[in-house]
């Protein structure tokens, strides 16, 4: 900032720049703003920012009748070549709300696209055991650290009956959630959450019933309820989590139960189960977006620069202005003085023994008997020069 100031001098010169002393002064405030916001938009983003969408999951089947080679003899269609068979697949879309209409019917999100198998741990369908045996009645996909993501799940068998099946979905929370213990869930009012959750709304039945020790302060001492789940009158504040971890289970799956009706009339079909699932805030991306974004201030640099360059030619036109403005006033004195300015200089640069430049001006300077004895040694040194 400093040196973009423009001097005291500059300023009577120039009315004007006091329009530019008051924008720096506005700068100043803004940037303080802005880094004051930046700080807060950076502490949020380690907290999770979640939001909850709805996504539909389809549950769409096709029916293949197979070729008709023959009539047998019970006067039935017989097919000796390619069985009937199903084929049921398993998609997923994301809905939001029209912006301003909170009761409107949702639709497609078609900013946040992820694909359908990132919302999910593990798929399990359990096709009817009675039809396809214990061999081929299950279906299964579990999330690993190779897994490919995909946009939605298929599953092909031969058969024509209709078939009952069982959908069992278990969600990808991120941060992970755990189900509790119903007691505790009853006492706290918190069927499934994070750790951190589950932690802060035990501290806070603990302090809203006063159950901290007055006395030593790393003590809880349980009421009736708690002491029912945790099996102890008394306990340190330092064993909770871990005591906690034990009453903590999976979250239970998402259990689809559907038909897939084989109708050769009628082949397509299509089902819809909405869902609730929480996904990253829009807002978090666009925060990190920001904050990633250096282009903005690439541009202030060079900005910045540019005024600096500009600050010091106004100062040389300053120093230049100065010069012919004095030469103007006072020609003579202004030759004297700046010849004499110079001659300091040089002597400076030089490293010359000052002498006196007043006396230097008369002839009689050069009377004394000291010049005698200088010009003796002047010569000697010359000739000794000379004979080396």
């Amino acid at each position: 900032m400093a040196d973009r100031l423009l001097t005291k001098t500059v300023r009577q010169i120039i009315p004007e720049s006091e329009s530019y002393m008051e924008l720096l002064e506005v700068e100043k405030k803004l940037d303080l703003v802005l880094m004051r916001k930046r700080l807060t938009l950076q502490e949020s983003l380690k907290q999770p920012l979640k939001t909850k969408r709805i996504l539909r999951v389809m549950l769409s089947s096709t029916f293949k009748p197979g070729n008709i080679d023959s009539i047998g003899p019970d006067g039935q269609p017989v097919n000796d070549g390619c069985p009937p068979g199903w084929e049921l697949k398993v998609e997923g879309q994301l809905l939001e709300k029209p912006p301003g209409q909170p009761n409107g019917p949702p639709t497609v999100d078609t900013r946040f696209r992820r694909k359908f198998s990132t919302f999910f741990k593990s798929l399990v369908i359990e096709l009817d055991h009675e039809l396809y045996g214990p061999d081929n009645h299950l279906v299964e996909w579990h999330r690993t650290s190779s897994t490919t993501e995909t946009d939605g799940f298929q599953v092909k068998r031969s058969g024509d009956s209709n078939v009952r099946c069982t959908i069992l979905l278990m969600l990808d929370y991120q941060p992970p959630q755990y189900k509790l213990d119903p007691r505790l869930a009853r006492i706290l009012g918190l069927h499934t959450g994070t750790r951190s959750q589950i932690f802060y709304a035990l501290w806070n039945y603990i302090k809203v019933h006063r159950l901290q020790d007055s006395h030593e302060k790393d003590f809880i001492n349980c009421d009736a309820y708690l002491e029912q789940v945790f099996g102890c009158p008394r306990m340190r504040f330092a064993e909770i989590p871990s005591r906690l971890i034990q009453l903590q289970q999976a979250p239970d799956p998402i259990v689809i139960n559907h038909v897939i009706v084989n109708d050769p009339e009628d082949p397509n079909k299509t089902l819809c189960y909405d869902i609730e699932v929480e996904v990253d805030d829009v807002y978090k991306s666009m925060v990190q977006s920001y904050l990633q974004n250096t282009q903005s201030n690439q541009e202030l640099m060079a900005i910045d620069n540019k005024i600096h360059e500009l600050v010091e030619q106004i100062n040389q036109m300053k120093v230049h202005r100065e010069f012919y403005l004095e030469f103007s006033q006072d020609p003579h004195t202004f030759i004297t003085r700046w010849l004499a300015s110079q001659s300091h200089d040089l002597q400076q640069m030089t490293d010359a023994t000052p002498g006196h430049p007043e006396q230097e001006r008369h002839a009689d300077f050069y009377d004394a008997s000291w010049v005698y004895e200088a010009v003796k040694r002047y010569l000697y040194n010359r000739v000794c020069l000379l004979s080396i």
